[in-house]
Formats: C-alpha cells, sequence, structure tokens
C-alpha cells in the first residue's frame, strides 16, 4: 500500500518558513479538515530539535503548499 501524502508551507513565530512539509494525507479531512496537519509538523519539528539540539520554533500558520 502507498502512502498518500499533503504538502504544507509554515511560517514560524519569527518569520521563517519552511515549504512543502510532507503530511500524511490519512490524517486530514473529517471535521477537523487540516488542523492535524499543524500537529503532524509540530511531531516532526520536535523530532528534528531532538537530534540537532535547537528548540523548535513555534508556528504561526500553515497552509496547502500552492494554495493562495
Amino acid at each position: 500500500m502507498r502512502t498518500e501524502y499533503v504538502l504544507f508551507d509554515v511560517v514560524y513565530e519569527d518569520g521563517s518558513q519552511r515549504s512543502n512539509r510532507k503530511v500524511d494525507a490519512s490524517l486530514l479531512g473529517g471535521l477537523d479538515g487540516d488542523e492535524p496537519a499543524r500537529t503532524a509538523i509540530m511531531d516532526q519539528d520536535r523530532e528534528i530539535s531532538q537530534k540537532s539540539g535547537m528548540p523548535p520554533l513555534a508556528i504561526k500558520s500553515i497552509k496547502r503548499s500552492g494554495k493562495k
């Protein structure tokens, strides 16, 4: 079985941006819409920060990549 992903652009509180962050499509939809993507990206950021020794940045906003 192939996992489908949705790409998101993330803007952090410090003004930095990361594009095309992958989130498992099975987490999205339903009553919460894209809100579970924020939690998934926060989990990814926490993992990255543990490996790098740098604290994770606070997320200001997320939106699907390619959407205005």
